[in-house]
């Protein structure tokens, strides 16, 4: 794996396919504007949707990013991992405008991969890393699908094998005079980030501030159907637990096997060029919630 190939092609203003513990995303260096607009225009994505900075530990975060308390307690306790703070931008050059969306805030991680941490080390800056599908379709998880999704925009792409998470990091923004308020359910769960941080509002109108807001995200081509336990003529069904399906989150009823499985099966039955693709009901709690607010998403039921 050439990681010294990579973090040179960023370096030059090109696009690299990056593993992450979430999914795989199509980085670029978070200066460089031209680099930015190419991430955006790989993925035809909007410009008013932020992206995440990715940086190799607190410290550098803490260069781009204005954090009190709050923000270095929720660091501390989950980075590297799927947790992204959104706070007040100390240095408008490291993440450029076009990645910021022309915000006063900036949204930072240190991702948990292993070689994605490698690549930031020898970068040396803040990568934008946006999930390396093209906008509005199910997230890849795998190197494959992340190949056949972006990879001839990409220079290099990076293979990490399958992603350990498979579902887009947890949000919440910790910004002066405010609650900590969740923007993004995910991997990191709001009853673990309370533990921490104390209580979560909701995101109310600082979703903005957040990635994969749009109402229709993370959508594959056919419609989706959600909550239901059975499925039509030319319906790809999805089921979860006991209910069964053409395919399934999770046989056992595991949440974070469900996760990690979400956007592959998406795709998987997306492929077939189902009527629809009816999805079994899926609990709220816990990791739940995160997968329920991607497959509203998909379906276009969240504004």
């Amino acid at each position: 794996m050439n990681i010294s190939k990579a973090a040179k092609a960023l370096k030059e203003g090109l696009l690299v396919i990056m593993p992450t513990e979430t999914v795989y995303g199509l980085a670029a260096d978070a200066a460089n504007a031209q680099a930015v607009a190419s991430v955006y225009e790989a993925k035809g994505r909007p410009r008013f949707n932020p992206l995440i900075a990715h940086v190799a530990d607190h410290a550098a975060a803490a260069r781009i990013a204005i954090f009190d308390e709050r923000a270095d307690k929720l660091a501390a306790a989950f980075w590297p991992g799927p947790l992204t703070i959104v706070a007040p931008l100390r240095d408008p050059e490291a993440v450029c405008d076009l990645a910021r969306a022309g915000l006063d805030t900036v949204a930072v991680r240190v991702p948990g991969h292993p070689t994605a941490g490698q690549l930031l080390a020898v970068f040396g800056g803040p990568v934008v890393a946006p999930s390396a599908n093209r906008s509005g379709r199910p997230s890849p998880t795998t190197y494959a699908a992340a190949r056949a999704e972006t990879g001839v925009s990409a220079a290099v792409g990076l293979d990490g094998g399958a992603c350990e998470v498979g579902l887009e990091s947890t949000v919440v923004s910790a910004l002066p005079g405010e609650p900590l308020r969740l923007l993004r359910p995910g991997a990191v769960t709001r009853r673990e980030i309370e533990a921490v941080a104390g209580p979560l509002a909701e995101a109310e109108a600082d979703a903005r501030r957040s990635p994969g807001r749009l109402t229709r995200h993370y959508a594959p081509d056919a419609p989706l159907r959600l909550n239901a336990l059975s499925a039509g003529e030319r319906e790809v069904m999805i089921g979860f637990g006991k209910v069964q399906g053409d395919l399934n989150l999770s046989p056992s009823g595991d949440l974070k096997e469900a996760a990690a499985n979400l956007f592959s099966l998406l795709r998987e039955a997306d492929a077939a060029r189902p009527r629809a693709i009816i999805v079994a009901p899926i609990p709220a709690d816990g990791l739940g919630e995160a997968i329920n607010d991607r497959l509203s998403r998909a379906a276009g039921f969240v504004g």
